[in-house]
Formats: C-alpha cells, structure tokens, sequence
C-alpha cells in the first residue's frame, strides 16, 4: 500500500536526510497524508506527554491542561511555519512548493514522536537521580527535529547553508507578522460586529 510506504520512508529521511528530503520532493517517496499523520502523532504525543508523564518530571497540573488549546498550538504552528515559508521562499527564488513545505515540514516533526512518546513510559520507571537522562533525551528530540527543518529547507529550496539560516530566521519572523495581523483582523471583525449589533439593538427598541 503507497501509504505505508510513504510512512516507513521517515525512518530514512530522518537518518538519511539530504536524500530523504531529495527523495521526497524529488521521487515523491512522501505524501501529504503522511505527513498530516506525523503531525497528529506529534499533538498526541505532546498531549500524552502532558497527561501521563510521572509526577517526578509532571510540572503540569491535569486541571489545567487543555487539549483543545495543545491540538490549536501544534496546528497554527505547523500551518503558519508552512505559509510563512512558502511566502517568503517564493520571494527568494525558493524551487519549494507548498506541498513540497508541508510534507517536509511534517516528516520533519518524527523525532519528537520517536523519543518523547516512549519517555512517558520511561518516566515511570526512573528516579530523580536520572532525571538528567530523562531532560537529555527529551532536548535531543526538539533538537533533532529542528536540524531536519533546517536541512529539509535547504534541500526542498536549493539553498546554501547560510541562506537557509537566514530563511528560517526570517519564517519565524513572517510567523510572527502573520499571527499578529490575523489577531487585528480579527479584532476589527469582532468590534464591527459589536458595533453592528448596538445599532440593531437601538433601531428595534426605537
């Protein structure tokens, strides 16, 4: 079945990326569905990881934790990281298209789920004295997955090392932008309708 295969294939992208991410753009060894599916996997771990972690290493109180809010975070991050890009690399002669940044981005996202999940079950079993092996593994895995972001830019978009430093500098930053005008829009949208309905209120009650 083509979508397992386009599953199994993150195991050589994630040791292998240059050519995995060649692979992907280039063979069409990825798919999006696939890459959604990481991105799931990444919002049930991260939300698992929240819930179940052992109390030694759980700073986390249940009553607060809100899984709307966590699967919210994980999508807006994963949507805004994907258009900020394209926009950008659009403007800097990026060979990447949105489909190609999308299924990178999401294969990209594999360590956290490969590490952290599998530390939730490890966190039982520990003691506080090898809490450090616990916070060491887990920073391995943000670690690991922000190098294939940066690897899986340069090689989605032909860049140079350099410039893909600076693209993703700048993708933060259009993040950034993006979410703030999206706030304002927003914001005006609820005033006018605000506005809107006072005047309603005043005209029937006239």
């Amino acid at each position: 079945m083509q979508y397992v295969k386009t599953l199994k294939y993150v195991f050589h992208v994630i040791f292998r990326p240059f050519d995995g991410f060649w692979d992907l753009k280039r063979e069409h060894r990825g798919s999006l569905p696939a890459a959604w599916t990481f991105v799931v996997l990444t919002i049930i771990t991260l939300t698992v990881e929240k819930q179940n972690t052992g109390f030694l290493f759980n700073f986390n109180r249940l009553e607060n934790v809100n899984v709307v809010v966590d699967i919210v975070t994980v999508l807006l991050l994963y949507i805004l990281w994907c258009v900020a890009n394209w926009c950008l690399t659009s403007l800097m002669d990026g060979e990447g298209k949105l489909r190609d940044i999308m299924i990178a981005t999401g294969y990209a996202l594999f360590p956290i789920v490969l590490i952290r999940l599998p530390l939730v079950f490890f966190s039982h079993l520990i003691t506080a004295s090898e809490g450090s092996f616990y916070y060491m593994f887990g920073m391995i895995s943000y670690l690991w997955a922000g190098i294939l972001l940066l690897l899986g830019t340069m090689v989605t978009h032909q860049y140079t090392f350099k410039k893909t430093l600076l693209t993703c500098i700048c993708t933060m930053i259009g993040m950034g932008i993006i979410l703030f005008i999206g706030l304002l829009f927003f914001s005006v949208i609820q005033q006018m309708i605000t506005f809107a309905e006072t005047i309603y209120k005043e005209v029937r009650f006239r």
